[in-house]
């Protein structure tokens, strides 16, 4: 079973108590203007995400540190062009990821958001919320204005699980896709400190 596989049964449950609230649909906001998919590629050590979009096309992938744990990321676009970095601070109380665009724009993701079932998460420096459900990877992006920006939900196929974005707002396209990277970044890096910790109590046997 895959990572994604195994967090879809932590996230469904999750959605069961969440509601709705993390499940956007045509008619609260209409159709996107276009989606684009997020999938994990099997068997790659550096844990390369690639984000394709409706025709199979990579428009974005990851470059990463070997071990999750490090965190850190730089999000290209298909041409090779970095377009974000990502990355984690190793010291904090509520352990702080950072996004940091081509652009220079930046923003903070913190590891509260993993606590959040039926809630409102701001995203710090960005003035965006997300509404939903983060675990399961089933959520609203909302700008400042409370209006759409995109929506994250997962949709199977037969080899890998695939995250589907639909995009509302073209022109933050590679901040939606910085975002949705991050986060599961977030989820791997606390897979691997799960089995990591699940590991060492198995040698203490």
């Amino acid at each position: 079973m895959g990572l994604f596989s195994k967090l879809k049964q932590i996230g469904e449950s999750v959605n069961e108590v969440a509601g709705n609230v993390g499940k956007s649909t045509v008619a609260d906001y209409g159709e996107p203007a276009y989606s684009l998919y997020t999938s994990l590629r099997l068997g790659d050590a550096h844990r390369r995400i690639d984000i394709t979009d409706e025709a199979g096309e990579v428009r974005y992938y990851t470059k990463s540190s070997f071990v999750a744990i490090k965190g850190k990321t730089d999000v290209m676009d298909a041409a090779g062009n970095v377009v974000a970095h990502l990355e984690k601070s190793p010291v904090s109380l509520h352990e702080k990821h950072f996004v940091t665009m081509a652009d220079g724009r930046s923003f903070t993701l913190s590891n509260e958001l993993f606590h959040m079932v039926k809630d409102i998460t701001n995203i710090e420096g960005l003035g965006w919320q997300i509404r939903g459900n983060v675990i399961g990877l089933s959520f609203n992006l909302l700008d400042e204005g409370a209006s759409p920006v995109a929506t994250i939900d997962q949709k199977m196929i037969s080899v890998h699980d695939r995250y589907s974005i639909g995009i509302y707002q073209p022109e933050h396209e590679q901040v939606v896709v910085a975002i949705v990277i991050q986060l599961e970044k977030m989820l791997e890096a606390r897979q691997e400190n799960e089995n990591a910790s699940f590991s060492s109590f198995g040698d203490d046997d």
